[in-house]
């Protein structure tokens, strides 16, 4: 095994969601964790647990609405994330809780509701600048759920009159990454529904607007792989938003369902790299939903299950892969890529982390640091304290 393949892993940093760490629920309801995050600083304690853990995670994303108070010193938020060795990273407006988005934000016919919604994305980007972030990350609920409801052509040209408002709006070090997704909450037509609209979007705004990839954005069956090759050949892949899904949106954590797409979607990336002789510039972020596993051990979970999937497609024999490929050997080829997929990796995951000063096992060194039942009982008592009661709702 070369250095590189070893090395290739320091290319992949992963950044934490701070609401996969909060007690969080589907339109059906919510079932509670007796260890979950109760304020934001809970979620970067925890974020900062995984990444002393892990040794990949030094980032967190943040929700501008869920963990920064209305009047609030955004700075006050950064300095909350560097007690526990992390920085800032995305930020996520929110523009699609307010009632004033009903019918949608930048697609929205109300011109109240895009001036607000625009206004929103400004302010997360002037909020970014304090805290030192370089990336604000867009996802919109928008689209219409009836034929007729709205004109798809004039909602296209609002978005792209209201996107190019925020587009200016950054710093020269700044990105904007544009999310897409087939449907849901809107079910007739969303707005950005795919890799190309979100592209031709971004292609328009200018070189600092990339595609943002949510891996369970996707239909059944749909090549995200093929997807990710082109966006990468394009130059346009600005970031991933790691989880997995059975049949839609599920967010699972990642590898739980297909592992091997996963790893085809990280050999691309490799066979990029190696054609380029360097890794292209990609935010990895988590977006993942865990109702029922523990916050953190699916954090880690899913952290672990992405640097095992990303060191087995370094292994992949790029020169034996190319002259399968040229010569027509079609066997040989996907022998090349079953080959390295079903490579044991633990020993090498293991002299890695070891260099970084880090246990060989993430999740068992977790469960032995007795942090669970620390904060599940501070979390307890400080809820009871609070008069805050977990029971069965609605989300």
């Amino acid at each position: 095994m070369s250095n590189s393949v070893l090395s290739s892993l320091d290319a992949l940093k992963i950044e934490l969601p701070s609401w996969g760490f909060a007690d969080t629920g589907t339109r059906f309801g919510k079932f509670f964790q007796a260890a979950s995050a109760i304020d934001t600083a809970d979620k970067f304690a925890d974020a900062g647990m995984v990444n002393k853990i892990t040794g990949c995670c030094p980032t967190v994303a943040v929700h501008v609405l869920w963990d920064f108070q209305k009047g609030q010193d955004p700075k006050e938020v950064a300095a909350a994330a560097e007690k526990h060795g992390l920085k800032i990273g995305s930020i996520n407006p929110n523009l699609f809780q307010d009632q004033l988005y009903k019918t949608g934000s930048f697609g929205s016919a109300d011109p109240a509701a895009r001036s607000a919604a625009v206004q929103h994305g400004v302010e997360c980007t002037e909020l970014g600048k304090v805290v030192e972030s370089n990336t604000i990350t867009y996802w919109f609920a928008d689209g219409t759920n009836y034929p007729g409801q709205d004109d798809i052509r004039a909602r296209k040209r609002r978005f792209e009159a209201c996107l190019k408002s925020c587009y200016e709006a950054l710093s020269p070090s700044q990105k904007m990454l544009v999310e897409y997704k087939p449907f849901e909450p809107a079910f007739y037509q969303t707005d950005i529904a795919d890799w190309g609209m979100s592209y031709v979007m971004c292609k328009k705004l200018g070189p600092q607007a990339k595609v943002l990839v949510d891996t369970g954005h996707h239909y059944q069956s749909q090549n995200i792989e093929q997807i990710v090759a082109w966006l990468l050949d394009e130059e346009m892949l600005g970031g991933f938003h790691f989880n997995d899904r059975r049949y839609a949106d599920d967010d699972l954590t990642l590898g739980s369902i297909d592992p091997y797409q996963i790893f085809r979607i990280f050999s691309e990336i490799h066979g990029y790299a190696a054609e380029t002789g360097e890794y292209p510039e990609i935010d990895y972020m988590i977006d993942q939903s865990h109702n029922l596993k523990p916050k953190i051990e699916a954090m880690i979970q899913t952290v672990t299950t992405a640097q095992e999937l990303w060191l087995k497609a370094a292994l992949v024999d790029r020169e034996a892969l190319h002259k399968a490929q040229i010569s027509g050997n079609i066997v040989d080829a996907e022998a090349v890529l079953k080959k390295a997929f079903n490579t044991d990796v633990t020993a090498m995951l293991a002299e890695w982390r070891e260099s970084k000063g880090v246990a060989a096992d993430p999740l068992a060194a977790y469960r032995e640091s007795g942090y669970a039942e620390e904060i599940e009982a501070d979390r307890t008592r400080r809820r009871k304290e609070a008069g805050i009661t977990q029971e069965s709702s609605y989300a």
